[in-house]
């Protein structure tokens, strides 16, 4: 009897009584993980992924000329496997045409008509090919740059299939700050306020119920974060297989799930395959190294993704050995027509206008306090050789956070910082009272800076956003600001948002409404670029930011000069940003350094595989300024 490849449970069996397979074709199955079993003329094995090893194995065997068969549910799973792979092949050869041609010759009078007639908004020239390359490659990503539209794009594709009877409802998974811009663009977009549920947060027993698959009044837009989708994956699967629905599976800021075998991306790979349709979306899909990207393409194509375990290890191999050009050709062979890329200088934009810092002189006291935290970090230093490294770093980022609070509000300096607890301010009844009572004894000159700028844009009629990065100055600003008439709202880190059970605040989604509004009487917007930099689109009302301090994150600072220039309001009026800074401190170097990093961020960026020297969560930067610093 001829061996017999079959499945039982998540095992893959070779039964081969006939003792066919020996010598070196034992070996190579013990090689693949496969243990032989005399009683049975059983080879064993329970492999990471069958698919895989099945394919190696039957090839094996035909290449080898060694006869053999394979039972029912073999066949059926390789009779998948083959037609994901043409699926595949169909979709990098359609998305290779798509990329190379220009619109006209894409020849889709149809879709064209469609756009026209039945989307409200008029799309970019680089939005519509965007769109037809979706659609081209089926399961594709965006990789565009921030405020290009590239949920303008994914609305009108799931619309067209929508109308066609090829998808029923869409499921968004992103951060929290996306659920208010993916309600409001699928207004704008489509025509029509959207049916949407919000599975985020709140009480788990409520959230579950609305997965029930048999409901009778279905949204038509799903909104979940990663860590909601994290706890209820299961039941996300089971809404998608049972319900008899077809779902279109839109990963947005898609970067949060490039981490391997990480808990978020385990529960997007999760729920990828029962899913009709997929795409992912973020402008920073390779953010430290090329590996970034695998788990975006797991997600896209979970039967047959176009990156084979041995092209990842040689992907792996060359970014070690510094082959970035071997790394970017096998890249660009193996992915590079799924996806699509519009750069900034594509999106014919006003350009953005960087005015000088105003520089200020600190008043009395907050000068008296920082010079004290300088001359103390100084002669701490010194001593840092003797200590653990470890906790050498914690000290010299605390450090550092204190420098950046006292060209903040000094008030600041009598507040803890996580993990350090190193006293800068000494015990001297006479500059800690200072700290403790600095409001009474002065205003920040940089406030009395601020209030003069915006004073005089209010008078222009321009709206503002001002940014900061630390709650208590936030507080601090908006306060003086409605002091002085001006309508002002705040947004941080602990603002409810539309899936908090806090009821009586308002929600970020509606403060930001408040402020697109040109009538609200909301005209000055004050926020800290960790809750407010990411996913949110201002530039419709608003041109002008001024950022009161800042910190040594350059990503979060590139984030914060696109949410006033984007496409769809900015093309036409150019983007204007202020910086107010103290005079003979920190302030400066930070400047400096991001805006640096920003130009060579910028290069980077407009790349189609563009991998950074940082990222958003990256504390080196802090460390670097200390040695530049302080030695």
């Amino acid at each position: 009897m001829i061996p017999e490849v079959k499945f039982v449970g998540d095992q893959v069996l070779v039964v081969d009584t006939a003792g066919t397979i020996t010598g070196k074709h034992s070996s190579q199955l013990s090689y693949w993980g496969f243990q032989y079993h005399p009683q049975s003329s059983t080879f064993t094995a329970a492999p990471r992924d069958a698919d895989v090893t099945i394919g190696k194995l039957l090839s094996y065997l035909t290449r080898h000329s060694i006869p053999h068969t394979v039972s029912e549910a073999v066949a059926a799973s390789r009779a998948t496997v083959e037609q994901a792979k043409a699926q595949m092949q169909q979709a990098l050869e359609a998305g290779t045409l798509c990329k190379r041609a220009d619109r006209k010759a894409l020849k889709a009078p149809a879709f064209l008509k469609f756009l026209s007639e039945n989307i409200p908004r008029k799309l970019k020239d680089h939005q519509v090919k965007a769109a037809l390359h979706l659609l081209a490659v089926g399961n594709g990503a965006n990789f565009s740059v921030p405020g290009s539209g590239k949920t303008t794009v994914v609305l009108a594709v799931f619309q067209w299939l929508r109308l066609r009877d090829q998808l029923d409802a869409l499921f968004v998974i992103g951060p929290p700050s996306c659920f208010g811009p993916w309600q409001t663009e699928y207004e704008s977009v489509i025509g029509a306020r959207p049916k949407a549920e919000l599975l985020a947060g709140g009480d788990a027993g409520n959230r579950r119920t609305k997965y029930n698959p048999h409901r009778s009044d279905w949204p038509d837009l799903y909104l979940t974060t990663f860590q909601t989708l994290q706890r209820d994956w299961q039941r996300v699967a089971r809404l998608f297989t049972e319900s008899g629905r077809r779902f279109y599976l839109v990963v947005d800021e898609a970067h949060y799930i490039k981490q391997l075998d990480g808990v978020w991306a385990t529960a997007v790979l999760n729920i990828s395959p029962h899913a009709s349709t997929r795409c992912v979306l973020t402008g920073t899909p390779f953010p430290r190294t090329y590996a970034d990207g695998f788990n975006l393409f797991d997600v896209l194509w979970p039967g047959s993704s176009p990156l084979s375990q041995a092209e990842r290890s040689r992907i792996d191999l060359y970014a070690q050995r510094k082959r970035d050009a071997d790394a970017r050709n096998l890249l660009d062979e193996r992915i590079g027509p799924l996806f699509y890329r519009v750069r900034k200088q594509d999106l014919g934009l006003a350009p953005q206008v960087l005015h000088p810092p105003t520089v200020v002189q600190m008043n009395k006291y907050e000068r008296l306090a920082y010079d004290h935290i300088i001359d103390n970090v100084k002669s701490l230093s010194k001593e840092d050789h003797f200590r653990d490294l470890d906790f050498v770093l914690r000290l010299r980022r605390g450090r550092m956070v204190r420098l950046r609070q006292a060209v903040s509000y000094a008030k600041l300096l009598g507040t803890a910082v996580t993990e350090y607890k190193e006293n800068l301010i000494g015990t001297g009844v006479s500059l800690a009272d200072i700290v403790k009572h600095y409001d009474d004894f002065e205003t920040p000159a940089k406030l009395q800076a601020l209030m003069t700028l915006v004073a005089r844009l209010r008078q222009q009629g321009e709206k503002i956003l001002i940014w900061s990065t630390f709650v208590k100055t936030l507080k601090l600003i908006q306060q003086r600001l409605l002091e002085a008439g001006h309508g002002t709202q705040l947004i941080y880190g602990d603002t409810p948002t539309e899936n908090s059970t806090v009821q009586d605040a308002l929600t970020r989604e509606h403060i930001i409404a408040r402020f697109l509004d040109r009538s609200s009487g909301t005209d000055v917007l004050v926020a800290n670029p960790a809750a407010c930099a990411e996913s949110i689109s201002l530039h419709k009302t608003c041109s002008n930011a001024i950022y009161y301090d800042l910190s040594y994150n350059c990503a979060q600072y590139l984030q914060s000069l696109d949410r006033i220039h984007r496409v769809g309001g900015s093309e036409h009026k150019p983007a204007h940003y202020y910086f107010i800074q103290y005079a003979d401190t920190i302030d400066s170097d930070i400047l400096t350094n991001v805006r640096t990093k920003s130009e060579n961020m910028s290069a980077v960026v407009d790349r189609d595989y563009p991998i950074y020297s940082l990222d958003m969560f990256s504390l080196d930067d802090e460390l670097e300024a200390y040695q530049r610093l302080f030695g």
